[in-house]
């Protein structure tokens, strides 16, 4: 009888001890399903990123720093002009600066971002090419900040491209917190102007910064990324400069790699795109395209122009006929003017 107890209780206490610790016996292989499907919801969850894509870019900061004269050249009879210095990302990052002469008016000068179109970096030089570019609007009365680029000329870092790297878009961006400190300037009045590959340059920094009041772009590289990896055919086809071969250089196989191509993902591609976040532009934006551009199609303007009137943004958009890819004389004088009475416009 006391035997039969005895077994009574041990079976009462492993049913006991089964309910209380349910995974000590034949339950394992249960639970462990569990978390191994619990973690690939989360892995499926988890969102690839990059630092090209616009809302990434807005989370940055840009603080540029102090500006420095490294050297003063031979003035003009309307301008004073400086090789100057700021920082970007920690590397030093050369200057054209160009500041009209006679009194400063009340709140400072207008201050214009110029952003050079692609040139070897090898082959850059600070005061070479654009020069009556910037003469022009120095005698309007505007400053002129033209950054070389990190990995032009003697700034510090690798030529990283401007399509498939944040890298220029940043540069220019610390310009624009660098140049706010001139003393000659005024920090609430700054434009940009951008030339091919700064015209996409251009675009970007005024749908990621609120800084920058209106925009000028010629011959501009502004299509959506569908456009230039599919429709882009240019007459003479890039070549990487010796420059760009010697550093790393992202390419569009990079980002393909990763994200797969526009057909695949075509959310990822229209995340690091200007093009699909006009609705956010900073200003007024004004478009200049040849049409007999060599180098970029000027459909690439009509097709922004369009995007931009039907997020209802002030845009205009001029062509010419005949026209090269730097908008080239006879029609570069008619540009010119343009281009500094719709910054008159906005920015005085």
């Amino acid at each position: 009888m006391r035997r039969k107890k005895k077994i009574i209780l041990v079976i009462i206490t492993s049913i006991v001890v089964v309910l209380a610790f349910p995974g000590l016996f034949g339950t394992r292989e249960k639970s462990t399903s569990f978390v191994a499907v619990d973690t690939l919801q989360h892995q499926e969850k988890q969102v690839l990123t990059h630092p090209l894509q616009i809302v990434e870019m807005r989370k940055r900061i840009y603080p540029g720093s102090e500006v420095t004269i490294e050297k003063e050249f031979t003035p003009g009879s309307t301008y004073t002009q400086y090789l100057v210095s700021y920082l970007s990302d920690g590397l030093k990052i050369y200057a054209l600066l160009t500041i009209p002469k006679g009194e400063i008016p009340s709140g400072g000068f207008p201050v214009l971002i110029f952003n050079h179109g692609y040139i070897p970096p090898e082959e850059y030089r600070t005061t070479e090419r654009y020069v009556a570019y910037v003469q022009a609007f120095a005698r309007s009365g505007y400053i002129v900040f033209k950054p070389d680029y990190r990995g032009h000329g003697d700034s510090e870092g690798n030529p990283e491209g401007a399509y498939f790297s944040p890298a220029y878009t940043a540069d220019v961006l610390n310009a624009v917190s660098s140049v706010k400190t001139l003393k000659e300037a005024n920090p609430d009045s700054i434009g940009m102007w951008g030339h091919s590959m700064g015209g996409n340059i251009t675009l970007r920094s005024m749908v990621v910064s609120k800084d920058i009041k209106a925009g000028v772009i010629w011959g501009g590289v502004v299509g959506s990324y569908e456009d230039i990896m599919n429709r882009w055919r240019r007459s003479v086809p890039w070549r990487p400069s010796t420059r760009e071969n010697m550093a790393y250089r992202p390419s569009r196989n990079d980002l393909i790699e990763q994200f797969g191509d526009f057909e695949s993902n075509p959310d990822f591609w229209k995340s690091i795109s200007p093009f699909y976040f006009t609705s956010d532009v900073s200003g007024p934006i004004q478009l200049h395209h040849g049409l007999s551009d060599e180098s970029v199609p000027w459909e690439f303007s009509e097709t922004l122009k369009n995007r931009l009137e039907q997020n209802g943004k002030t845009v205009e958009l001029f062509t010419y006929e005949g026209a090269d890819h730097n908008v080239s004389s006879p029609h570069f004088e008619v540009a010119v003017k343009r281009s500094v009475a719709f910054f008159d416009t906005y920015l005085k």
